[in-house]
C-alpha cells in the first residue's frame, strides 16, 4: 500500500448507546452499518464515499473509543482502517473509491 500520510479522527460510542441494547441482549455490540457510518462521515464528509471494500473483523462495544485512519493511494481510491484507541483490536478495514 503505497500513497501519503495517515489522516486520523476519534469518537466514542456512549456506554448507554440505543442501538446497543437491542444489539444483542446480555453482549451489547455496535451495529456494522453504524461504524461504517463514522467511518464514511470522516473520511468523506461531503456524502461522496462509495466503499469499495469493507472487512469488520471485531465488534465495537458500547463504550469503546474509536480510531479512525486514512490515507489516499496512489490509485485515488481511499484506505482506511479503525481500531479500538490505544492499540486495540482493528474492528474495520476497507477501502473507497477515489
Amino acid at each position: 500500500m503505497t500513497g501519503g500520510c495517515w489522516s486520523l479522527a476519534d469518537f466514542c460510542f456512549a456506554p448507554d448507546h440505543p442501538t446497543a441494547a437491542g444489539h444483542f441482549p446480555d453482549n451489547p455490540i455496535i451495529p456494522g452499518a453504524l461504524l461504517l457510518d463514522h467511518v464514511l462521515r470522516a473520511v468523506a464528509p461531503n456524502g461522496t464515499g462509495e466503499v469499495r471494500a469493507a472487512k469488520f473483523h471485531h465488534p465495537a462495544r458500547p463504550g469503546d473509543r474509536i480510531e479512525i485512519r486514512w490515507r489516499i493511494l496512489d490509485s485515488g481510491d481511499t484506505a482506511f482502517d479503525c481500531r479500538v484507541a490505544c492499540g486495540g483490536a482493528t474492528l474495520l478495514s476497507g477501502s473507497l473509491a477515489g
